[in-house]
């Protein structure tokens, strides 16, 4: 892919993120795929999924040279997953992995099963895990995973707050895959009606933010952000950018003394009291406000880009920048993260230094598979595949933006967060507040009580 003209990487790299961005926080079926991952490679044929049956494969394979793999998404964590052991197998004769594609929550499911029967021999050798998710099963389940942390990868060549979810009490359980670095995706033809371009938008606060919204708003009629109505999503951005989480390091809750979380709330609502955030129903409205041009931006993932590039209409339209920071706030940045996953090796792997080499010598060392899997949306948060030639190549759909290095610099730069056993317990509370805020006109102070509380008794406290 490094060799294709520019030309061409720029539109096969627009074109492929539909396919392959929207997966970073999606599950895929439960059945067992039969995909070959799109490639006709002699090393690939072998690479293949369980085919033609619905079982999932449990427990380690009995061949030496075979591993078995939990995964979801034939197009994007399916797809790299086998394009790694095919690209393993070229120094390594022989090497395959037998990949079942399952759902994340039933890849969850099946290890707290595991655990609960007291029989971890299920369990495959390598499997894919939400990072938001990490946290719970390392500090429940610490059993089902095999540490990482002496095992020679080089784990400060990813993003520290990447690594930041697969670790625990300083050991590492998980090998960072895909990127959810949080952008600025903005309309340049509206940014040019209201007499504004990218660099207006680049590295400012979030006060700066809303007086130039307000500004796109008069000049243009279109609100500069959109969000889905009783969603988190960008106020746990928010957060996370500020360093700020909603648990402390001793695991009690952070809600009711989160010195960024109210000024959030503040500028989040206030934006839709001035017009210029706009909160719709569902995930398809969400979709649709980014698509028919009713909206001049949006801040999500880096994986929304997907959804972005779904209307080949607006070609040339858009571009990207980092996120507005708080002021005021100690620590605060523009950058942050939503979504990704991954790798853990479990403990029931017979073969642990196969599957550590494996691992090792892609995931955590192969430019080559991170120039390749791009082009199905997996943007990387191992810093070297950032410096790659492919990840430099312009994109045509964002104004010719080198995106995709710019998008890896971004993770690089990310604070950690905190997310522990009772994350999402502590996410919907917070969403739970921030809608009655918007919809009722609750008092703030006494929602965000509330959801402490809320999380609290949840914790048994």
């Amino acid at each position: 892919m490094c060799n294709l003209i520019r030309k061409i990487v720029s539109i096969v790299m627009a074109s492929a993120l539909v396919f392959g961005l929207a997966a970073c926080g999606s599950s895929g079926g439960t059945t067992t795929s039969s995909s070959n991952g799109g490639n006709d490679a002699s090393a690939a044929s072998e690479t293949t999924a369980k085919s033609e049956s619905s079982d999932v494969v449990e427990g380690s394979s009995d061949d030496d040279n075979t591993l078995t793999v939990w995964t979801w998404d034939p197009n994007f964590n399916v797809y790299a997953i086998k394009k790694a052991a095919e690209i393993y197998a070229q120094d390594h004769e022989g090497f395959k992995v037998e990949v079942s594609e399952v759902q994340s929550d039933d890849i969850e499911t099946r290890l707290t099963t595991a655990v609960s029967a007291g029989d971890l021999s299920t369990l495959p050798d390598i499997f894919l895990m939400q990072d938001n998710s990490f946290q719970k099963y390392a500090t429940n389940y610490p059993d089902i995973f095999t540490d990482l942390t002496d095992s020679g990868i080089d784990f400060s060549e990813f993003s520290s707050a990447k690594v930041a979810y697969s670790t625990l009490d300083g050991k590492n359980y998980g090998i960072p895959f895909d990127n959810g670095a949080v952008i600025e995706c903005l309309r340049t033809d509206m940014l040019e009606q209201a007499g504004f371009t990218v660099d207006d938008f680049t590295d400012i606060t979030w006060n700066d933010f809303m007086e130039k919204a307000k500004v796109v708003k008069e000049k243009t009629g279109q609100p500069i952000l959109t969000s889905q109505a009783g969603s988190p999503d960008l106020v746990m951005e928010m957060l996370q950018s500020c360093g700020e989480s909603l648990f402390n390091e001793d695991g009690s809750v952070n809600i009711v003394d989160n010195k960024a979380l109210k000024p959030i709330l503040e500028i989040y609502s206030q934006m839709v009291k001035d017009g210029t955030l706009v909160e719709v129903t569902d995930w398809d409205q969400y979709i649709a406000s980014i698509n028919n041009g009713t909206t001049a931006g949006v801040i999500n993932g880096c994986w929304i880009m997907a959804s972005i590039t779904a209307n080949e209409d607006q070609s040339g339209k858009w571009t990207i920048t980092n996120m507005p920071k708080l002021d005021g706030v100690d620590g605060a940045t523009n950058y942050s993260n939503n979504g990704g996953s991954s790798w853990a090796i479990s403990s029931n792997c017979k073969k642990q230094d196969l599957a550590i080499d494996f691992m090792k010598s892609t995931f955590a060392g192969s430019t080559a598979l991170y120039d390749d899997i791009i082009a199905k949306g997996a943007l990387a948060t191992w810093a070297p595949a950032g410096e790659s030639e492919a990840y430099a190549q312009p994109v045509a759909f964002f104004s010719d933006d080198p995106v995709y290095a710019k998008i890896v610099d971004f993770a690089t730069k990310t604070p950690s967060n905190i997310t522990g056993a009772f994350y999402y317990d502590a996410r919907d509370a917070v969403g739970t507040a921030l809608s009655n805020i918007i919809q009722t006109g609750a008092d703030m102070d006494s929602e965000i009580q509330t959801a402490q509380e809320t999380v609290e008794f949840n914790m048994g406290g």
